[in-house]
């Protein structure tokens, strides 16, 4: 069920909104900065000789590993969105207002594209890699892609990180969100990319000035078919009887 609540601009600029903010920058920015820079550390590697099995596990390993620390060090602030397509499906079920939804994706894409200039600048100039899609695919394919990868980890969000039930889930949600973000790129990578955050795509895509394709990584991720949002809360979270005052489960 869509839930969405419009919000106002006092609540979305009160203190405890712009703490949000900047933890959503923060840990955009090292998520970002550690994913992107596994890339081009890769590619550095092997003299650009091009992406084989080996970067590419390095490369989702790095990109599991750099999300769950970021969802992490983020969550008992900001929620740990690091992500606009997670920051948009939270906001149509509910879980946050528009207003500060749409501050939260200013704060991710700044967080993205700072990362993404500081890359150049310590790696002394280095090309960073955007997302794009595999040899062999046109855009139709690569876009249900993103959307069948995407809807993979806002369902994840929900069902450890959002559900109110989520009981010792919601400790492990980071992890379980860092390994759906490091299995999907396994398994999309050589073919649409692997995006599943038009943050993570658009920070590489300002820095280097090629938006080839980058449409993708954001139709993709916010336009899915059988929102995950709306799978998950109707079936699930919206079938949750209340528990009566009576009831005893100790």
């Amino acid at each position: 069920m869509v839930k969405i609540t419009i919000g106002s601009l006092g609540d979305s600029f009160s203190h405890g909104s712009l703490k949000c903010y900047l933890a959503e920058f923060t840990a955009t920015l090292l998520f970002v900065f550690a994913g992107v820079g596994s890339a081009i550390a890769f590619n550095n590697l092997t003299a650009d000789a091009g992406l084989d099995p080996a970067g590419l596990v390095a490369i989702a390993v790095a990109h599991a590993f750099a999300l769950f620390v970021g969802v992490s060090i983020a969550a008992n602030i900001s929620g740990g969105h690091l992500n606009p397509a997670v920051t948009f499906g939270l906001a149509v079920g509910g879980n946050i207002t528009l207003i500060t939804g749409f501050f939260y994706w200013i704060a991710q894409l700044l967080g993205a594209t700072v990362a993404s200039f500081l890359l150049i600048f310590v790696t002394g100039g280095k090309a960073v890699p955007t997302h794009g899609v595999g040899a062999g695919l046109d855009a139709a394919e690569g876009v249900v892609f993103e959307i069948i990868i995407t809807f993979a980890l806002v369902y994840t969000v929900y069902a450890t990180a959002a559900d109110p039930k989520k009981g010792s889930l919601g400790t492990i949600a980071p992890i379980a969100i860092g390994f759906i973000v490091g299995a999907n790129i396994l398994a999309a990578g050589p073919f649409s990319g692997g995006s599943m955050n038009p943050a993570r795509s658009f920070g590489p895509a300002v820095a280097s000035g090629d938006f080839s394709g980058h449409w993708i990584c954001w139709v993709g991720p916010l336009i899915r078919r059988k929102p995950s949002w709306v799978h998950y809360g109707d079936v699930f979270i919206g079938s949750y009887a209340a528990v009566p005052a009576s009831e005893d489960y100790a």
